[in-house]
C-alpha cells in the first residue's frame, strides 16, 4: 500500500511563477506545517512544483520534518491559455467533460493530468511509503480525477488555500481529504 498526499499551495499574491505567498499564506504554511506534524501522516519524500508559493507551502513543514524538498516540473500549474480569456471560467469547466480541448498556448485535461500521471506513476516505483506533492489547484483537481471520474470543476470550486487530500493506492484507491479549512 502507498499514500500520496496531494497538498493545493497557500494563499498567494498571483499566478506567476514567482508570486510569493501573502501574509495570509505564510501563515497558513505555518498552520499547514503545524497540522501536517500532528498528525503523524510518515511523510518519508516531498516533491513540490517548483513555483515559489508551492515551494513556500511546505518549506516550514519540510524544515521541521528534516526532509528536502524535491522540485518537478509536472507538478506546474496547468496553463489554460497564455491569452487573457474574459469567460475563462466556463472555459475551464468545458475541460472537464472534453478533456482533448485546448485553448490558445494553453494544456488539455488529458495533457494536464498525463504529465502528472507520469509522475505518480514514478513516485509508485519507489521505495517511499508516504509522498507529498505540492501543486495547485487546477492540476491538483485533475489528478484527484484520474483517480475517481466523479471528481470535477464543482470539486474544484470548492477547493480551499491551502487543502490536503490523501490518495491510498492498494488493491483500489480511496481518496479522503484532510483539511477541513472552516477548522483551521
Amino acid at each position: 500500500m502507498k499514500k500520496i498526499i496531494v497538498i493545493r499551495h497557500c494563499s498567494a499574491t498571483g499566478q506567476k511563477r514567482d508570486a510569493e505567498l501573502t501574509t495570509d499564506g505564510k501563515d497558513q504554511a505555518n498552520t499547514l506545517a503545524t497540522f501536517l506534524l500532528e498528525n503523524h501522516l510518515q511523510i518519508d519524500h516531498i516533491i513540490s512544483s517548483p513555483f515559489v508559493r508551492a515551494i513556500d507551502s511546505i518549506r516550514p513543514y519540510a524544515l521541521q520534518a528534516n526532509l528536502s524538498i524535491q522540485e518537478d516540473e509536472r507538478l506546474t500549474e496547468r496553463i489554460l491559455s497564455n491569452v487573457p480569456m474574459d469567460d475563462w471560467m466556463q472555459k475551464l469547466e468545458s475541460t472537464f467533460t472534453n478533456i482533448d480541448i485546448a485553448f490558445s498556448g494553453g494544456e488539455s485535461t488529458k495533457q494536464a493530468t498525463d504529465r502528472a500521471i507520469s509522475l505518480i506513476q514514478d513516485v509508485l516505483q519507489l521505495n517511499h511509503t508516504t509522498t507529498l506533492l505540492v501543486t495547485h489547484g487546477n492540476l491538483l483537481t485533475l489528478i484527484l480525477k484520474h483517480f475517481d471520474h466523479t471528481i470535477g470543476f464543482n470539486e474544484w470550486r470548492t477547493l480551499t488555500d491551502p487543502d490536503i487530500y490523501e490518495i491510498t493506492i492498494d488493491e483500489q484507491c480511496i481518496i479522503k481529504r484532510l483539511w477541513e479549512a472552516s477548522s483551521k
